[in-house]
């Protein structure tokens, strides 16, 4: 007999190799469904039901995906214990288990008995997985090395039934349509006999019982995702009045165009957009490097100069208008923290971390980990860890970042416990230099996210700032910055694929612009007390120069090169004659015969 499961879980794994006795690793069980049919495909038993979270919760993207929350399934579920029975039960009755991309349900399975010091009578079953029977079946361009894709459920439906079906991600749903595909793809030889533990005589029954396409079992698999976003779309009326915010913005989560193929914003560009908003300070923080750190810090000393000679002529009446202020130049950094830089065994690109430098101490420390990440930590991308960041955190003021920080990540993916012992960590590490970061773009992740923050910081007495993820200078220029995202992922703009479904999932909406001050208090309207912190954090801020003439060691010349005019202007004429001197006659060394070309040649070299 053929049993046909899928689950719901928590999230996905961090390794899909790692054993099922990794219990950190895998995913904890949310729902399980099954269908049991004969060898003639007729159903002969169909279960599905929601598991209790016990020491776990579940996080808000899986939520998203198949409609559970934490609160439904601890309202209807029933204890792991009595499911792992249930399971077991109907196992005992199965000749073959099948699925779609069945390994991750089988090791879903495993995993939930280990956890409960049981053995796996899972792992020990044959399994057919439609995904791997079907890939050539449907044809589908775009694999790895030129072959075809692994087919989505969905995509096979339809491929075999020409529709989709209903409430994808409901793990019944997902069943019922798994075994019309599964017995479909038996029916048509896709999946062969053999495969199929089919004897000629059983086949012949299977064929006999099965003319025609096989047809969908009249099981109702309930519409939970629906459910839970018309619960979610409640609204709490607010009739609080606003309180005027009379504390500056000032954008400290920038990307410039040193972000390679991640943000369009020229340096100079961005210092003066926050002149021109009247910000107190703009930080830049490029992914894992610090190539713009030298044009920034100058272009912020020059727009500073500017200032001066604008104040000056206000002041003596050459020009009309207001006096403009001074702007501080944050240097920062968003490197990724992995588990363990040196690691090359898996991609693992870590979290996105924001470091901010309060003074040049910290610059210095933002420069070696930016090194130590290209040096030893490469692998897809420059990536330090934790004990990178302890080691070089003097001086450093943290945020939770943007919605791929360590704390947002864990409460969007994997649980909210998870997500406060990482915010427990960086605050043990940074005391009040550690910021919990507020970002709204707009997206009901961020307002999730946004939510738990907010508990936390109230919790732990860690303060908050509003905050925009800027990849863009002005909203119009949206669209360049999908093209730019697109080259790269090396995807085409108006193709349907992975990669183009990866960059919509960043970034969803054309938001991650640099928003004006009143742009971002009409966001943040209900947490005034959130800019004070913003004023908090520049005040931390020493600033510093880069920018320093060349020094060079003082070099004694004959008498018969110098040249007067030299002491009159400080200038270079003797040393360079000096240096022509000894080009030519180490050339007459060399070359012999000095000619015209040569002669060229080292005069260019000379002049440059």
């Amino acid at each position: 007999m053929y049993l046909i499961y899928d689950t719901e879980t928590t999230g996905l794994p961090k390794n899909y190799k790692a054993p099922i006795t990794d219990a950190e690793n895998w995913p904890r069980l949310v729902q399980l469904a099954w269908q049991l049919h004969a060898e003639d495909g007729s159903l002969l038993e169909a279960d599905n039901f929601i598991v209790t979270p016990d020491g776990f919760d579940i996080p808000f993207n899986s939520e998203q995906v198949h409609g559970i929350s934490t609160k439904k399934a601890q309202a209807e579920g029933i204890p792991l214990q009595e499911a792992l029975d249930r399971f077991t039960a109907i196992l005992a009755k199965t000749k073959i288990v099948a699925g779609h991309n069945i390994e991750f349900d089988i090791n879903i399975m495993g995993a939930e008995y280990m956890r409960l010091g049981d053995s796996a009578p899972i792992m020990d079953l044959p399994s057919i997985d439609t995904k791997n029977e079907s890939t050539n079946f449907c044809q589908i361009p775009g694999g790895r090395g030129g072959q075809f894709k692994w087919p989505k459920l969905t995509e096979l439906h339809v491929k075999l039934f020409g529709e989709e079906f209903d409430e994808a991600h409901n793990a019944a749903a997902d069943v019922a349509a798994t075994a019309r595909c599964f017995l479909e793809l038996i029916r048509i030889g896709v999946v062969k006999s053999d495969k199929a533990g089919l004897s000629p005589e059983a086949l012949k029954t299977f064929q006999t019982a099965n003319p025609s396409q096989i047809k969908t079992e009249d099981i109702d698999v309930g519409n939970q995702v629906a459910a839970s976003k018309k619960a979610a779309t409640k609204k709490v009326k607010d009739n609080a009045p606003k309180i005027e915010i009379t504390h500056d913005f000032a954008h400290i989560h920038c990307h410039s165009q040193f972000s390679v193929l991640q943000s369009t914003i020229q340096i100079k560009n961005l210092v003066n957009r926050a002149v021109e908003y009247g910000m107190p300070a703009v930080a830049i923080t490029d992914h894992a490097n610090m190539f713009g750190t030298f044009h920034f810090v100058s272009a912020v000393e020059a727009a500073n100069n500017e200032v001066d000679d604008w104040n000056e002529k206000i002041e003596s009446g050459e020009e009309q208008g207001s006096p403009k202020n001074h702007i501080k130049g944050i240097v920062g950094c968003e490197f990724y923290v992995t588990d363990d830089h040196t690691d090359r065994t898996r991609q693992n690109n870590g979290a996105q971390t924001v470091l901010l430098a309060k003074n040049k101490k910290g610059y210095h420390n933002l420069a070696k980990l930016s090194s130590i990440s290209y040096a030893d930590g490469f692998y897809y991308v420059p990536r330090i860890d934790k004990k990178l960041l302890v080691q070089y955190k003097g001086d450093l003021i943290v945020s939770t970042g943007g919605a791929g920080g360590e704390v947002p990540n864990l409460i969007l993916n994997v649980g909210e416990k998870q997500a406060e012992e990482a915010f427990l960590w960086y605050k043990e590490q940074f005391g009040e230099d550690f910021y919990v970061e507020l970002i709204n773009h707009g997206t009901e992740g961020e307002k999730r996210v946004n939510q738990v923050l907010l508990e936390f910081a109230k919790k732990h007495d860690v303060k908050y700032f509003p905050s925009n993820n800027v990849y863009y200078l002005n909203q119009k220029d949206q669209r360049a910055h999908d093209i730019l995202c697109c080259l790269k992922e090396g995807v085409k703009i108006d193709e349907e694929s992975r990669g183009r479904d990866y960059i919509k999932r960043i970034f969803p909406n054309d938001q991650f612009y640099f928003k004006s001050q009143s742009e971002m208090k009409q966001i943040f309207a209900d947490f005034p007390e959130a800019f004070e912190t913003i004023t908090e954090i520049v005040g931390k801020i020493e600033p510093f120069r880069l920018k320093q003439d060349v020094l060079l060691p003082v070099f004694d010349y004959p008498e018969e090169f110098k040249n007067s005019e030299d002491e009159a202007d400080g200038g270079k004429r003797g040393e360079n004659a000096y240096l022509r001197h000894l080009t030519y006659e180490g050339a007459k060394g060399r070359y012999g015969e000095i000619t015209p070309e040569l002669t060229e040649r080292i005069d260019f070299e000379l002049q440059t």
